[in-house]
């Protein structure tokens, strides 16, 4: 019977990010080494493009997990407001997946927004893994992956060697 239920989405995008970072448990810095992705884009019609929007999504979720932040009344203007820069892109490695979409153009399915969708998880979780101590709040500022060190007790003390006058 006809029941005037549309369909929600035309397809559906399926990925899979991993992260490997190294975290400064001093300092608070976070440094993205590499990103594996994996995407199932349908059919990739134009596979260097595709690698274009995965790595492009990475630099986006890149943002979103480690600087992108407005505050109101507090972010005056967009001097203040972080975004990556080429120097902070971790080494991407895509793998696309293919199964064709019957619904898709040429058996294609999205590829630029499902690649940023899950960078920021992935990161967290990857700093999660280093500190031992969950991030539950974006962007992982410098203060926020400090906050989780102290939790754990992670802040490294550095001895200051003193010289004795004599």
């Amino acid at each position: 019977p006809e029941t005037g239920q549309g369909i929600p989405y035309a397809t559906y995008a399926f990925a899979c990010q991993m992260a490997q970072v190294e975290v400064d448990p001093s300092t608070g810095e976070v440094n993205v080494l590499q990103v594996v992705a994996a995407h199932d884009v349908g059919k990739a019609v134009n596979p260097s493009q595709v690698v274009g929007q995965i790595a492009s999504g990475v630099a986006m979720g890149t943002g979103f997990a480690l600087m992108e932040e407005f505050v109101p009344g507090k972010t005056r203007s967009m001097r203040d407001y972080l975004i990556p820069t080429v120097k902070d892109m971790p080494e991407v490695i895509p793998i696309i997946v293919e199964s064709p979409e019957p619904t898709g153009p040429f058996g294609a399915k999205g590829v630029g927004e499902p690649a940023l969708i899950p960078t920021a998880p992935a990161i967290l979780n990857a700093i999660a893994h280093a500190l031992g101590e969950r991030i539950y709040h974006l962007p992982a500022s410098l203060e926020r992956v400090l906050e989780a060190s102290r939790k754990k007790g992670r802040i490294i003390r550095q001895k200051i060697d003193r010289k004795e006058e004599g």
